[in-house]
C-alpha cells in the first residue's frame, strides 16, 4: 500500500457535472479502428477548447467518454447544447454510418475533489443520465432543471422519475429541447398536478399505452406510433369510452411498467397494448387488453397479415378492444368510427410519417410535417385527414411567425380546413382546425360553432377541448372556458404547457390576477407566459416585479411591438383587450 495516498487531502465542492458518451462507439470502432480514433481524438480536442469558452474544464476523458466540472448548471448546460453542434458539424464530411454522435447527462451537487479528479454519488448520477440519455440530447436531473429553466431560453420535456442504475431513490429527469422557437408547446408531463383530477369515470377508461416496435429500426417507430395514435383517435369518438389522450399515454413509451402500476397513474381500468414487426412485405401486430383491476388479460390477439390490410388490421384491434370492455355501441356512433380510407397506401404511411413530426413544435419539425401531409394530398387528393393535418402545420406556421406571408398562411389554413370537412364530413379534425382559422381571422360565431361540432363528433379529445376553452376565453365566456380546459386536464393528465396557458388568459380576463400567477409558473417554460405573468403582477400592485418580468421578455422577444399584438389579439369583446394592454403598460411593456 503506497501510504502517502493516505494523506491526499479531499475537498468538497458545489458543481455540475456533465458527461458525455459515444453512440455505438464499438461498432464505429470494429468496423474502422484508426479512422474513428483519429476522428473522436479531432473532436474531443474541440470539445476541451470549447469547454473552457463555458468556463469548465475536462477532468477525464474515459475512452470513448468525457467528464468536465462547471462552476453553474446553466454553463453545463449550454456546454452540452453546444457539443451535440460541434458534432453535428464534423460529421458532415462522414457518411452516415459513421459519424459520431454523443449522449450527455448533467447533475448538479456537491461533490468529492482530489487529485485523481473527481467522484461522489453525484458524479455517478451524470454518468447514468448519459446512459439513458437518447442520442444528441443532453439529460439533465431536476436539480439542474430548477437552476436553468428560467435562465437558458429551451424546452424542457419531463421524463418522470427515472430509476438509474446503482443510484437508490429515483432521479426525476428532463429532456433538453435546444429547438427553441415553439419548444414551449411540446408535451410535458407534470406529475404533481394529477392527485387533484383523476378520479376515476363512470364510464369504462382505456389507456392505449404506445405499441412498441421490434424490428429495431428506428425509422420503423412510425409505424407503431402511427397505429397507437389511430386507435386512440378511433376510440375517442365513443361517448360510452373514456380515452387517455395521446401524449399522457406517450408518456410510458420509455418505461417498463407494468399494466396495474400505470393504470394507477391514469386511474383507468384497462389497459391496451401491443407491438408491431414489419418485415419486407408482412406486418405482425400483437395486441392485448388488460383489466389493471385483476391484472388479468381479457382479451389477446395476433393479426398476421400483408401490409397492404394495415387498415383492416387497425379497425378490427379497436373493435376487439371496444367488444372486450363490453360497451354498448349504437349503430351510428359504429358508422362514424368508420374512415375514409385513401386510395394509396404510401398516402397514409405519409400521413403517419407527419404525425411523428408534427407533435414536436419546432420550425424544422413542423416543416417536415408539412412535406409529409403535402407528398400524402399529391398521392390521393381526397385523403380529408392529411388536409386537416396540413391545415395544422400552416397555423403553427402563422403562430410563431414562421410563414414568410402570415395572412397568405391563414387563408390557406382556411380552405385546406374547409376542403377536409368537404372530403369527410364525419371527421372532427376538419371542424377543430376550421374552428382555430376563425378564431384568429376574429370571426368568433363561427369558430364557437366549428368548436361544437369537433367535440360533439370527438367529445374525448382533451386538446379540442383546451382549443376551445380559448376560444371561448376570447369570446368571452371565461367560465365555460375553464370548464372545458378541466375536462382538457383530466383526459390528458400530462398535459402541454398550452393547456395552463389557455387558463391563464381565462382567469386574466375574470381578474383572478392571484391565479394566473400560480397557473402560469407551472408552465414547465413559462417563457411564452411572461406578458400574462407581467400584467398579473402590474395589476396586483407589485409593479418592481412585473418590470422585472417585462426586461426579461424584452430580452428573449426584442421585437415584440404592443401595439400590434393588440392589433391580432382574437377577443371578441374590446374591453378584454384593452385590459390586457392596461396591464402590459402598467408593466412597462
Amino acid at each position: 500500500m503506497d501510504t502517502n495516498n493516505l494523506n491526499v487531502p479531499i475537498t468538497q465542492k458545489l458543481g455540475a457535472v456533465l458527461f458525455a458518451d459515444v453512440v455505438g462507439y464499438s461498432r464505429l470502432m470494429s468496423e474502422n479502428e484508426l479512422d474513428t480514433y483519429n476522428a473522436l481524438k479531432s473532436l474531443l480536442s474541440k470539445l476541451e477548447v470549447t469547454c473552457a469558452k463555458y468556463n469548465g474544464r475536462v477532468i477525464e476523458v474515459r475512452g470513448d467518454g468525457i467528464l468536465a466540472l462547471f462552476e453553474t448548471a446553466t454553463s453545463a448546460v449550454e456546454f452540452g447544447v453546444e457539443l451535440h453542434q460541434i458534432a453535428s458539424e464534423h460529421n458532415h464530411t462522414r457518411t452516415e454510418n459513421q459519424r459520431i454522435k454523443f449522449r450527455a447527462g448533467v447533475h448538479l451537487g456537491e461533490i468529492l475533489i482530489d487529485e485523481r479528479g473527481i467522484h461522489g454519488d453525484n458524479v455517478n448520477i451524470a454518468a447514468r443520465l448519459q446512459e439513458i440519455a437518447e442520442p444528441e440530447r443532453v439529460y439533465v436531473s431536476s436539480a439542474v432543471y430548477d437552476q436553468v429553466c428560467n435562465r437558458l431560453r429551451y424546452g424542457y420535456e419531463f421524463l418522470g422519475p427515472k430509476q438509474l442504475k446503482n443510484i437508490v431513490s429515483p432521479i426525476s429527469t428532463y429532456c433538453v429541447r435546444s429547438e427553441v422557437a415553439g419548444a414551449t408547446m411540446a408535451g410535458t408531463m407534470r406529475p404533481e398536478l394529477t392527485m387533484d383530477i383523476l378520479e376515476r369515470p363512470d364510464t369504462p377508461s382505456v389507456a392505449v399505452l404506445p405499441f412498441s416496435s421490434n424490428n429495431g429500426d428506428e425509422s420503423d417507430n412510425w409505424i407503431a406510433e402511427g397505429l397507437t395514435d389511430d386507435i386512440i383517435m378511433n376510440l375517442s369518438k365513443f361517448r360510452n369510452l373514456f380515452i387517455i389522450a395521446r401524449n399522457s399515454s406517450f408518456f410510458f413509451k420509455a418505461q417498463a411498467m407494468p399494466p396495474k402500476e400505470a393504470a394507477q397513474r391514469l386511474n383507468v381500468r384497462y389497459i391496451a397494448r401491443g407491438s408491431v414487426r414489419r418485415s419486407a412485405s408482412r406486418i405482425r401486430i400483437t395486441a392485448e387488453l388488460v383489466d389493471a383491476n385483476t391484472e388479468r388479460t381479457i382479451w389477446g390477439e395476433r393479426f398476421d397479415r400483408n401490409i397492404d390490410d394495415i387498415f383492416d388490421i387497425l379497425d378490427e384491434v379497436t373493435e376487439c378492444i371496444v367488444a372486450a370492455t363490453a360497451v354498448m355501441i349504437e349503430s351510428h356512433e359504429k358508422q362514424r368510427m368508420i374512415q375514409a380510407v385513401p386510395a394509396d397506401l404510401e398516402a397514409y404511411g405519409s400521413v403517419l410519417q407527419g404525425q411523428h413530426h408534427i407533435f414536436k413544435y419546432t420550425r424544422n419539425d413542423n416543416r417536415k410535417a408539412q412535406d409529409f401531409y403535402q407528398s400524402a394530398l399529391e398521392r390521393d387528393g381526397r385523403y380529408a385527414r392529411a388536409a386537416a393535418a396540413l391545415s395544422r402545420t400552416l397555423n403553427i406556421d402563422w403562430r410563431y411567425s414562421w410563414a414568410e406571408d402570415p395572412s397568405s398562411a391563414l387563408d390557406k389554413a382556411l380552405s385546406l380546413a374547409q376542403r377536409s370537412i368537404e372530403l369527410d364530413p364525419t371527421d372532427a379534425r376538419g371542424f377543430g382546425e376550421l374552428g382555430y382559422v376563425h378564431l384568429y381571422r376574429k370571426e368568433h360565431d363561427a369558430a364557437i360553432q366549428s368548436y361544437q361540432r369537433a367535440l360533439a363528433l370527438n367529445p374525448n379529445d382533451a386538446d379540442m377541448h383546451s382549443d376551445f376553452a380559448d376560444a371561448l376565453a376570447h369570446y368571452g365566456d371565461n367560465e365555460t372556458a375553464i370548464t372545458h380546459i378541466q375536462q382538457a386536464m383530466r383526459l390528458n393528465p400530462y398535459f402541454p404547457d398550452q393547456y395552463l396557458w389557455h387558463l391563464g388568459g381565462a382567469y386574466y380576463n375574470l381578474r383572478r390576477y392571484d391565479d394566473v400567477i400560480e397557473t402560469v409558473n407551472k408552465m414547465n417554460n413559462p417563457t411564452e407566459g411572461q406578458r400574462m405573468l407581467a400584467a398579473s403582477y402590474a395589476q396586483l400592485g407589485q409593479t418592481d416585479l412585473a418590470r422585472q418580468i417585462t426586461d426579461k421578455h424584452r430580452a428573449a422577444h426584442p421585437n415584440f411591438s404592443l401595439t400590434r399584438w393588440a392589433t391580432v389579439q382574437p377577443d371578441r369583446l374590446e374591453e378584454d383587450t384593452q385590459h390586457f394592454v392596461e396591464g402590459l403598460k402598467k408593466a412597462g411593456f
